[in-house]
């Protein structure tokens, strides 16, 4: 039964790390989109959210058998409570990329916004870190990609201000400027997002989850 449970468990961890990683793959992509603008490749992206949202369905039934069939205990219990919950959090940033990635068929490029940039590449490292973290079962990596929290906040607040005075300098870029603060909002919620994996990868090796002290 431990053997049983042991394998269904490596198999359901295997199945979560594939869908972080294509999670990884969509943020990194998007985030080349905002300065090399692609249709084509935009559109890959937004396919690429159906399979993690089938993902996500199937490592849960997964995790769901194993806790009504095996009834894990201790380590796997929390294994097992931890990617039920990191999921959740993968699959909307899984959401976000592609919201991101829909955005860039209407404008040209980011360049010009620097700070909205600055945000897409601190969100892809928040969202390695978090899954690494959760993977390796690292708590020191989850505690400094956490700590990136607060500068991913500092650089959305420089973001609305360099796009609200470019608007104030010219009316004509208030469409875009909408779009850049949508996607800045996206990276700002997925920068949470990773926030959270931490937590549960915390937990997975401590029993405690720092919301809940």
């Amino acid at each position: 039964m431990e053997n049983g449970l042991e394998s269904r468990l490596n198999k359901i961890k295997t199945d979560f790390a594939k869908m972080c990683r294509t999670v990884e793959s969509m943020l990194a992509a998007a985030n080349g989109l905002l300065k090399n603008p692609d249709k084509t490749a935009a559109k890959d992206i937004v396919n690429k959210d159906k399979l993690v949202d089938e993902a996500e369905m199937d490592i849960e039934n997964g995790c769901m058998r194993l806790l009504l069939r095996n009834q894990p205990f201790a380590k796997d219990f929390r294994d097992i409570s931890c990617i039920l919950k990191a999921i959740t959090d993968v699959e909307r940033i899984g959401d976000q990329a592609a919201d991101i990635a829909g955005i860039t068929r209407s404008f040209e490029k980011a360049e010009d916004c620097v700070p909205v940039l600055k945000m897409g590449e601190l969100a892809l490292v928040m969202v390695r870190g978090s899954v690494n973290s959760l993977l390796n079962e690292d708590v020191k990596l989850a505690e400094k990609t956490q700590a990136l929290d607060d500068e991913m906040d500092g650089l959305f607040d420089e973001a609305c201000t360099e796009i609200i005075e470019k608007i104030k300098q010219n009316p004509a870029f208030a469409g875009t400027a909408a779009e850049l603060l949508m996607i800045a909002k996206y990276y700002e919620r997925i920068g949470d997002h990773a926030v959270n994996i931490c937590e549960w990868a915390e937990f997975g090796n401590t029993g405690i989850h720092s919301k809940h002290q």
